[in-house]
């Protein structure tokens, strides 16, 4: 019983993570700056600036929720997507990072997906 009610707890951590740890390895092979905006709403960080891992994981996120929860989908990709335009908002993305970013977390999140429903017959996502 405790194993049923984890399940989706873990499979949305294992997405986000997986999204973090790829998004980082492809940033660090990348190594595109980030934007050098003298009005940026926040410091910038010094990290490389392609793909976003904040908007990785939201989608890795959502995507791993979606299948979970199929009817709140609008809402959990409405959400990523904000987290999206926030990092284009905060001037600390460009557009072409926060795309990469989302590719990246819902390819990660779905190739999680197919591999949990292909391991067990008794989880129905």
């Amino acid at each position: 019983m405790l194993r049923r009610r984890a399940l989706p707890f873990v499979l949305v951590l294992l997405a986000v993570a997986a999204a973090d740890g790829l998004a980082a390895l492809v940033k660090a092979a990348v190594g595109e700056n980030r934007p050098s905006e003298p009005d940026a709403l926040v410091t910038i960080p010094h990290s490389h600036s392609f793909p976003s891992g904040h908007t990785a994981t939201a989608f890795a996120g959502a995507t791993a929720l979606s299948a979970l929860a199929p009817r709140a989908a609008p809402a959990f990709y409405l959400l990523a997507a904000a987290i999206a335009y926030s990092r284009l908002y905060v001037g600390v993305h460009f557009p072409l990072d926060v795309v990469g970013g989302a590719a990246i977390g819902i390819a990660t999140a779905l190739l999680l997906l197919a591999t949990v429903r292909r391991r067990s017959t008794r989880l129905r996502l």
